[in-house]
């Protein structure tokens, strides 16, 4: 990896999918440094969530490029001894082999552009098409399902593509628990299960493999499971970032359910969070996050963070006006701005909150 010196570059870590990591050499830094990728956290931003210094933080990553578990991206020099990924093998039919994409998520938008609430998965395609997962669901249904129990776990076991991927289709937890033991199971598979498995016991033996667990494509599926638990979602993004969890907040592609277990782990976490990350919810979403976030209030280091900035959006502005917890610095701070000086109705609208300044409550 290209030696930037302290300063560490824009490239965003993302997982290779191709590879196995069960079978990488990985120690306790490398495996808890994936462990906190999530495909659109860049570099620079990582020393934060890992609590590693940028000097050695590199080296972990450069170190988990060489061996295969990570992509390199444009920023990065494609290591020389790089792991050769093992080639996916072939389904059943004249379908090609699917192709799996390490982006399942954009990168968040710049603050005050864009309400943050686009869909992880935007412009990217199922890791298996449509066409194909048919195949495998026609090959249980028509040779496997008919088979006892018993004989589809011990088949689970040893089994190979294209059977291997119709017994994702399983309905019976001990089958997915055989699949998942299986040494030739991989992220499709996993993808395949967390998509279309509807037994609990059977996501929970599917999480509990760590490496499928931090897979984005795993993630995606898992929240539009309408059988996932509510426990095991508060496990899986209790420590997620805020813009995470207010993306599910939004997506109507989530079942109500789990949409309405993000937004008590939204509040909870709005509570309890990094200041950076209060800031980057309420500028990236424009301040329309904070209609969930009504009564919570913030600490001084987030108000300092956001009364350092200057303000051009009206939305912005407006949605902190709404915001009744909104910190009487800020509010001081919004009613200096260009913007709403320009703006009468922004002005009065700031002059009417709570802790509006007497003096413009006056005027």
């Amino acid at each position: 990896m290209k030696d930037s010196g302290a300063r560490m570059s824009d490239w965003t870590p993302k997982l290779n999918p191709t590879v196995d990591l069960r079978r990488l050499p990985l120690n306790a830094e490398e495996g808890f440094v994936l462990s906190r990728l999530d495909g659109h956290t860049r570099e620079k931003d990582l020393p934060a969530l890992t609590g590693f210094p940028p000097d050695k933080l590199r080296d972990i990553l450069a170190r988990l490029v060489s061996q295969g578990a990570l992509l390199p991206g444009t920023e990065v020099a494609s290591p020389v001894n790089t792991v050769r990924p093992p080639e996916a093998p072939a389904p059943f039919t004249d379908h090609p082999a699917p192709s799996l994409d390490a982006s399942d998520t954009e990168p968040l938008p710049e603050a005050e552009s864009s309400d943050g609430a686009d869909d992880d998965d935007a412009g990217a395609t199922d890791d298996v098409p449509e066409t194909v997962q048919g195949d495998y669901r026609k090959l249980f249904e028509t040779r496997l399902h008919a088979l006892p129990e018993d004989q589809r776990v011990a088949l689970a076991h040893g089994a190979e593509d294209p059977e291997l991927s119709a017994l994702c289709f399983d309905p019976v937890p001990a089958v997915i628990k055989a699949v998942l033991e299986n040494s030739r199971v991989g992220l499709a598979h996993a993808r395949l299960i967390a998509r279309h498995h509807r037994n609990p016991v059977g996501l929970e033996a599917l999480v509990a493999r760590a490496a499928f667990a931090a897979d984005t494509g795993v993630r995606r599926f898992l929240v539009r499971n309408p059988q996932l638990p509510a426990a095991l979602f508060r496990r899986l993004w209790a420590m997620r970032r805020l813009m995470e969890h207010h993306k599910l907040t939004v997506d109507r592609d989530v079942p109500e359910q789990t949409r309405r277990t993000a937004r008590e782990l939204l509040r909870q976490r709005f509570s309890t969070g990094p200041s950076e990350e209060k800031v980057e919810l309420i500028l990236n979403t424009e301040g329309r996050a904070l209609g969930a976030l009504v009564g919570m209030p913030v600490d001084g280091k987030t108000t300092s963070l956001l009364c350092g900035r200057t303000y051009r959006s009206p939305m912005l502005v407006q949605n902190i006006a709404r915001w009744s917890a909104a910190p009487p610095a800020l509010i001081a701070h919004l009613l200096k701005q260009e913007l709403v000086r320009r703006q009468p109705q922004l002005r009065m609208m700031l002059a009417r909150h709570p802790n509006a300044p007497a003096d413009a409550k006056r005027a």
